[in-house]
């Protein structure tokens, strides 16, 4: 994680200037244009991910040493959502802004969040979770989600989008997702977050496969985030649907 979220400037009033150009670019956008900046989140390392590592993703080994579904962070998972919370600590001190918060609905990349924001809340705002924001879908069984009761029972302090379903309705046994179908699911919640959401600052937690999604609906260079990885983005969209990212 790059210190002050990769933020040239280190004076002490970085983020009252930075949010103040933000703020600028909205007041001389064009009325069918706003800005926002992105805080793009990868979830800490999962059992997965050691799965994956030690066999790599195509061989039956993986499979079988995965959780039936939904895994959890690993011990080094959850250190690096700690280390994610103390950035999010300090630069809050600096003057960032609380951003609206959005979580994937898969256990690793939730429970992520929960560490990372931890007694950083300066309100009653809780993290919503949004279906679309979830990982590449179909085959691998670590990408299939908990019912909604789980989820709830589990992390009761968290929201659930409206239309939210009980059981997992998109992951798909001998199906895997393509590149256009998750680049449809970032749109999608792009879209949802310029045209529903009036804050300027948004955190995403999430997964590579839609960060990778995310950056090209952007076009946004190719930036590979490891797991507990951050990234940040400010981007301008139009009543037309186009988005363009300025970082």
């Amino acid at each position: 994680l790059p210190p002050r979220f990769g933020l040239i400037d280190d004076s002490l009033e970085r983020w009252s200037k930075f949010k103040a150009s933000i703020q600028q670019l909205n007041v001389d956008a064009p009325s069918d244009v706003q800005y926002k900046v992105f805080f793009l989140a990868r979830h800490g390392e999962g059992y997965h991910n050691v799965a994956e590592a030690k066999y790599g993703t195509k061989n039956p080994q993986h499979q079988l040493t995965c959780p039936p579904a939904d895994p959890e962070l690993t011990p080094k998972g959850e250190g690096q959502a700690d280390s994610a919370r103390a950035i999010w600590k300090t630069e809050l001190q600096f003057g960032l802004p609380f951003p609206d918060l959005y979580s994937s609905p898969l256990t690793r990349a939730i429970r992520t969040n929960q560490i990372t924001f931890r007694g950083l809340f300066p309100d009653d705002r809780k993290t919503t979770i949004v279906e679309n924001i979830r990982e590449e879908m179909g085959i691998h069984t670590c990408d299939k989600r908990r019912t909604r009761t789980e989820i709830q029972q589990k992390f009761p302090r968290y929201l659930f989008e409206d239309g939210f379903t009980e059981e997992d309705e998109l992951w798909k046994p001998d199906v895997r997702e393509t590149w256009a179908g998750i680049d449809a699911r970032a749109r999608a919640v792009l879209d949802s977050l310029f045209n529903g959401n009036q804050h300027q600052f948004v955190s995403i937690t999430t997964h590579g496969g839609f960060i990778n999604a995310f950056l090209r609906v952007t076009k946004h260079r190719h930036w590979a985030l490891p797991t507990g990885g951050m990234g940040h983005s400010c981007g301008c969209e139009g009543l037309t649907g186009e988005l363009t990212l300025l970082a």
